[in-house]
């Protein structure tokens, strides 16, 4: 019978923990009419990045979310990206 040849060892990869940056610094402001904290969780589509990418909690992505729609509604942020 023929062996099989050794397969090569993976290296394991270990996430860094993200952690919620509003939950480690309280005195950032999440607030509607501050786009340029906002802006940092909108992909360059206009998407809201997601909790698994961000890193947010639970509850301050749900603000976070709310944020963003209400400076969506007053044209302080975009809500989709002008096709070129």
């Amino acid at each position: 019978m023929a062996t099989r040849p050794a397969k090569p060892q993976r290296r394991r990869h270990f996430p860094r923990t993200k952690v919620c940056r509003f939950c480690a610094d309280p005195s950032i402001r999440m607030d509607y009419k501050e786009p340029d904290i906002l802006r940092n969780f909108i992909t360059e589509r206009g998407k809201i990045v997601p909790r698994r990418i961000s890193g947010n909690c639970a509850k301050h992505q749900r603000q976070l979310t709310t944020e963003i729609k209400k400076a969506r509604n007053i044209a302080l942020l975009p809500f989709t990206v002008p096709r070129k």
